[in-house]
């Protein structure tokens, strides 16, 4: 049995010490926001947040995150009031949007820990986040657009 805390609530699970975090979160606790893309943390569709900090869930044994914080794309808040939420929304980020839940965590881990990014500190914090349909330019202008309303807004606590 390994527990951790899921989007600020505490659960526990029965699964092998190496059983991927991805298949815990969308097999056995039917959280299906969080993709599988590529299984070997290179696409960036599975990124997650640990303790506030980015991952791929897709290589992360469930055994590392034992009393620890994941935080999902459901996670969020469910009317959209994130400011990089809305900011998707403003600039049509998504195409596919299949990436989208791993661009979106990616991008709140980075306004999170740099809420004045450069376009080079976007490069770089994003790096690892494929978009197969190419919404690079609205990517970054999303986040560019989020930064100054992240710095302002209040989540509610539900």
């Amino acid at each position: 049995m390994i527990s951790f805390n899921l989007n600020n609530k505490p659960v526990t699970v029965d699964a092998e010490a190496d059983m991927p975090l991805l298949w815990v979160i969308r097999d056995m606790l039917n959280m299906t926001g969080t993709k599988y893309g590529c299984g070997m943390a290179l696409c960036g569709a599975c990124t997650v947040h640990l303790d506030g900090q980015p991952i791929r869930a897709c290589t992360m044994p469930v055994s590392a995150v034992a009393n620890k914080n994941i935080t999902t794309i459901e996670g969020l808040p469910a009317d959209g009031s994130h400011p990089v939420q809305q900011a998707w929304a403003e600039h049509n980020v998504p195409q596919c949007g299949y990436c989208q839940s791993g661009q979106i965590m990616s991008a709140v881990a980075l306004l999170e820990g740099n809420p004045n990014p450069t376009d080079a500190d976007i490069d770089n914090h994003m790096q690892g986040n494929i978009c197969r349909c190419g919404t690079y330019p609205r990517i970054k202008a999303a986040i560019k657009s989020a930064a100054s309303a992240v710095k302002k807004w209040e989540p509610s606590h539900e």
